[in-house]
């Protein structure tokens, strides 16, 4: 059996853990929650932290609930935030559910018939039907508004020299959330709630109120909230979030950002992020020493985290095709791509529409590459380039700038790409 508190420690998973938490999970099987928002259809990579302490939770032989927050996802949690979130409605908040679902599965078993099957559950269907007159007297009452104002997430929101204050709303929020252990422990007889640091104030509510009105004793455990060694906000990237669905980031994408993140972030992820042992680990960080510039540290998080949240299969095109665009890739590979790989791996690069009617019957390369795609300043200046044996067309040295281009070179049947020396490429896109 695994210990769970000691495997997450090692892994620099944990933050604050509540007094008695190590012991209750040695004592018995236990059941504990993750609160995840719902207010997109896709997880991003900065809630996997919370995803993969459930899946640790489920390893060591305990019961996962991922808690979908439909309720609470329509007040906006103002831990850490300055300003209160956009609200959704039921139709959307259940369709993102469903979303959620299927994605948590590629982590969490909801389907064995083990006593720690995962499961999974939305806070909007207990909270829809609760009267605001009931929640103030059967929830309210036990909470003090003293012991609220004294969460460092209100005090931050109401005394901030730039804030506008805190709405009702958003002050309620902690006691939603309380609200939801309290439910969780009498229905699901959970008694550990886990979560970022920065929800250390909500958690301790509901152990609070699971104490004060059922006399009952429950824990907390937090995780650090995870940053890049350079201060930035993680999982950020220029173009905003590192979404799980391949629909808002491609497989190519996600597999470059973790093969991008510094040594010293790659050291630290590597042991969050994936379920390599520490001894693996340690031998990684050993290679890492010697040989950096080889950097298997990023090498092996990429393949482990792209294999974990897509496939073996997303995890090798990925591959190709950054060795098509920083390797010595060859046309076979390029025309394997599919086009949206394809597409991800060349954004950025200057792109030129060529109307499809010029294929037909053939076009010269030399009039295609200089007038119709100005991959080239001049028709002399290309020459200069083929001769010297500079130029590849689909991967593929080019030195005939007389030949004739047609349908059959086309990749995907629309594409063309051209590069001039190791680095500089074109795509031409037919239509």
């Amino acid at each position: 059996m695994i210990d769970f508190v000691e495997e997450l420690e090692w892994r620099g998973m944990i933050h604050t853990v509540m007094p008695g938490t190590k012991e209750q999970l040695q004592k018995e099987l236990t059941s504990a929650y993750v609160g995840i928002d719902p207010t997109a259809d896709s997880l991003h990579i900065g809630h996997l932290v919370g995803v993969m302490m459930l899946k640790h939770f489920q390893r060591a032989g305990h019961r996962p609930i991922a808690l979908v927050g439909g309720a609470t996802g329509m007040i906006g949690d103002p831990s850490g935030k300055s300003q209160e979130r956009n609200l959704l409605n039921e139709e959307t908040l259940r369709q993102n559910q469903e979303a959620l679902k299927k994605q948590l599965s590629r982590f969490l078993d909801f389907t064995t018939n083990a006593p720690n099957k995962a499961e999974l559950v939305n806070n909007y269907d207990w909270m829809k039907e609760f009267s605001f007159l009931e929640f103030i007297r059967d929830i309210g009452k036990h909470i003090t508004v003293n012991y609220m104002m004294a969460k460092d997430s209100v005090k931050k929101r109401i005394s901030g020299e730039t804030s506008e204050g805190m709405s009702f709303t958003e002050f309620t929020y902690q006691l939603v959330q309380g609200y939801d252990f309290l439910y969780l422990y009498e229905k699901y007889n959970c008694k550990l709630q886990m979560g970022g640091s920065d929800q250390w104030g909500n958690i301790t509510t509901g152990t609070e109120l699971i104490r004060r009105k059922l006399g009952g004793e429950a824990f907390a455990m937090t995780c650090p909230l995870i940053t890049k060694a350079d201060g930035g906000k993680f999982g950020k990237t220029e173009s905003g979030n590192v979404w799980l669905d391949k629909r808002y980031t491609s497989p190519y994408k996600f597999y470059q950002f973790w093969l991008n993140v510094s040594d010293t972030d790659a050291e630290k992820y590597i042991k969050i992020f994936t379920f390599l042992s520490r001894e693996e680990i340690e031998a990684l960080i050993a290679e890492q020493t010697e040989a950096p510039h080889l950097r298997p540290l990023q090498k092996t998080l990429a393949k482990e985290v792209t294999c974990m949240v897509h496939s073996a299969v997303d995890y090798e095109s990925a591959v190709e095709a950054s060795n098509i665009l920083f390797g010595n890739a060859t046309s076979d590979a390029l025309r394997k791509l599919d086009e949206e790989t394809l597409l991800s791996v060349f954004e950025g690069v200057p792109q030129f529409e060529i109307d499809k009617t010029q294929f037909e019957s053939g076009i010269k390369a030399i009039d295609l590459l200089t007038e119709h795609a100005a991959v080239f300043p001049s028709k002399g200046e290309m020459r200069k380039m083929l001769q010297a044996n500079g130029f590849s067309l689909n991967k593929e040295k080019f030195a005939d700038f007389e030949a004739i281009i047609g349908n059959e070179e086309l990749i995907n049947g629309k594409y063309l790409l051209a590069q001039k020396g190791k680095k500089n490429y074109y795509l031409l896109i037919i239509k």
